[in-house]
């Protein structure tokens, strides 16, 4: 008779053996296999009556494959009772599956002791649904040492389940032994790893982690393929990405077929982006609900819009409750869209609090919006802190003011960082000024780079003179952020921009920028344009800037006009925008204008 424990079959691999999966009609190109597992079958048959332990052991295997326990129970208790191993541990599986799970567990223990690694992992696994974990880690840890591929992996699970850091090496020996579940969950285990020592969840994922993913999506986890996708459309890589979206989409995973709908807009594909959307939507992610909802609102078509804002809302996505807010917003639907935000908001949806604080502010319900801003402010919202500062600072509450705008710029709020430069150089810190108008120019805030270029201004040395007694321009650093904000429109710094091509003697480049200031309303580039062009002689266009400037508060152009038509004989006139000079002043140009005004008047009544 064979000894107990020599004895071992391909159905040792698993826990429970499953049934066959063939259908009751089978086509034409399986009847060959049939044929031949019918044939081998009856040659199991017959050895296994003719005593063959061995035969009925694999014989009772092949019936609990095909379902049939009634046939398979006593080929497997009669090649137990010889000894055979695997036999054990399939009539373990077979009792198990009929509901006797004591009984199989005994059964697991003779084949386990026996050594068979397939018996151990289910015993470890029966005593773990049990809730006895010390027998179970022993007879999983019997399994795992052995090779047991599953031994490992449920060995692995139960470990980290307890926080056991031992967990990882036998989660690595499951993935490297093939276990595509071990591979996912190793890599997973590696990227949080990473992201915690680098205190963020943004940061790459490492090189190990990526190969594990790469195994497990290789051996079709759907999971896995749509973490490698996410990594590779981070990295640019988004061919790859798309493939493994699909892949993943195509086994059932909606957040891929999400993920390739975006791919594939961003590529401008909008109509195969709708489909993968749809699809996912349909399994029930909210996100691609939202994003069809998204589609269809720029089409114009808002009550389909709405109906998928609204299935993503059903879905458990709270950004479907603040879409429906920002639809009935454009619509001019405002107590609705409060409604919606209000949902949003109260799920702890940061931007819709914030969007609902506008939305009352507006209504002129100041008490309202500021506990919605602070709750906004408090769960991250950027542009919330930065719409406290503007609360605070039209109350008059600099202080409280400015420690909103600072929470913002730190966040990296343009419009902020330019609110604390400003009130930094109020308070006379210029240094700690250029540090956040450099930040507010740097994201494009043309009022910063304009403060930044006066702070740096003020700073510059007198120009070097040559050695024969002419200037030397050098280019600054200063006048490239004036040239910045200047090229963003701001009137001030084309005015600054001007003044420093004409230093340089640059006329037609400095007119260009004055005309461009004067053109979109500046008082100061109107009169500056009229300076330069009566230096070319050109008095009678000049004339024309000097009055745009004057009729906009000008002083100094009222003073200019005054004086032109007092040479021109037109006293009268000139008089009359002396009159306006002394009025707008500043004191030096009003006192100059009051006594060219005397002279005319004088000069009148003579």
């Amino acid at each position: 008779m064979d000894v107990m424990g020599d004895k071992a079959t391909l159905f040792e691999t698993g826990r429970f053996v499953q049934p066959s999966s063939r259908e009751d009609t089978d086509t034409p190109d399986e009847t060959g296999e049939i044929a031949d597992e019918a044939a081998e079958e009856l040659r199991q048959r017959l050895a296994a009556e003719a005593g063959d332990v061995e035969a009925m052991s694999v014989l009772g295997a092949m019936l609990l494959r095909r379902g049939d326990l009634d046939g398979a129970e006593p080929h497997l208790r009669a090649a137990t009772a010889a000894g055979d191993r695997a036999a054990a541990n399939n009539l373990g599986v077979l009792l198990h599956q009929r509901g006797y799970a004591d009984e199989a567990a005994g059964w697991w223990r003779i084949a386990a002791v026996a050594g068979s690694t397939a018996a151990a992992h289910a015993l470890g696994r029966h005593h773990r649904e049990r809730g006895d974990e010390p027998a179970a880690e022993y007879w999983l840890r019997q399994s795992a040492e052995q090779g047991h591929t599953l031994g490992a992996y449920a060995l692995a699970d139960l470990l980290e389940h307890r926080g056991d850091a031992g967990a990882e090496r036998w989660m690595r020996a499951a993935a490297e032994r093939g276990h595509r579940e071990a591979a996912y969950r190793l890599a997973r285990a590696l990227d949080r790893k990473a992201a915690r020592e680098a205190d963020d969840d943004g940061a790459p994922v490492p090189d190990e982690a990526e190969q594990w993913y790469r195994q497990a999506a290789a051996r079709g986890h759907r999971r896995a393929a749509l973490h490698l996708g996410t990594i590779l459309e981070k990295r640019g890589q988004l061919k790859e990405a798309g493939r493994w979206y699909l892949t993943s989409a195509k086994d059932g995973e909606a957040r891929a077929a999400c993920a390739l709908g975006f791919l594939l807009r961003d590529a401008g594909d909008t109509e195969n982006a709708a489909v993968w959307w749809l699809r996912a939507a349909q399994d029930g992610d909210g996100n691609a609900a939202n994003a069809l909802g998204a589609l269809h609102a720029e089409r114009g078509e808002t009550q389909t819009a709405e109906r998928w804002y609204r299935a993503a809302m059903d879905a458990g996505d709270v950004n479907g409750a603040y879409n429906l807010g920002l639809l009935c917003v454009e619509q001019g639907r405002t107590p609705h869209a409060e409604q919606w935000y209000r949902r949003a908001a109260y799920a702890g949806h940061q931007e819709a609090a914030n969007a609902l604080a506008i939305l009352l502010l507006r209504a002129g319900d100041e008490t309202g919006a500021e506990p919605w801003f602070s709750k906004a402010a408090e769960a991250g919202s950027v542009d919330a802190a930065f719409n406290l500062g503007i609360l605070h600072a039209g109350r008059g509450e600099e202080q409280a003011a400015l420690r909103w705008y600072e929470r913002a710029a730190a966040a990296g709020h343009t419009e902020a960082a330019l609110q604390v430069g400003m009130a930094l150089l109020r308070d006379g810190d210029d240094q700690e000024a250029e540090r956040h108008l450099r930040c507010a120019a740097g994201g494009g805030s043309a009022e910063a780079a304009y403060r930044l270029a006066t702070v740096l201004d003020a700073r510059r040395p007198p120009e070097p003179a040559h050695e024969l007694g002419e200037p030397v321009h050098q280019r600054s650093e200063c006048e490239e952020w004036y040239e910045r904000a200047a090229s963003q429109g701001h009137r001030r710094a084309q005015v600054r921009v001007g003044m420093h091509a004409a230093a340089r003697g640059d006329v037609v480049e400095a007119a260009r920028w004055y005309r461009e200031a004067a053109e979109a309303g500046s008082r100061n580039g109107a009169f500056n344009l009229g300076l330069l062009l009566a230096r070319e002689g050109s008095e009678p266009e000049a004339a024309v800037w000097w009055t745009r400037a004057a009729d906009a508060g000008h002083g100094r152009a009222a003073l200019r006009l005054a004086l032109v038509y007092a040479r021109r004989g037109e006293l009268a006139e000139g008089q009359r925008w002396a009159d306006r000079a002394v009025s707008l002043g500043p004191a030096s140009v009003a006192e100059r204008a009051a006594r060219l005004r005397d002279a005319l008047r004088q000069e009148l009544s003579a």
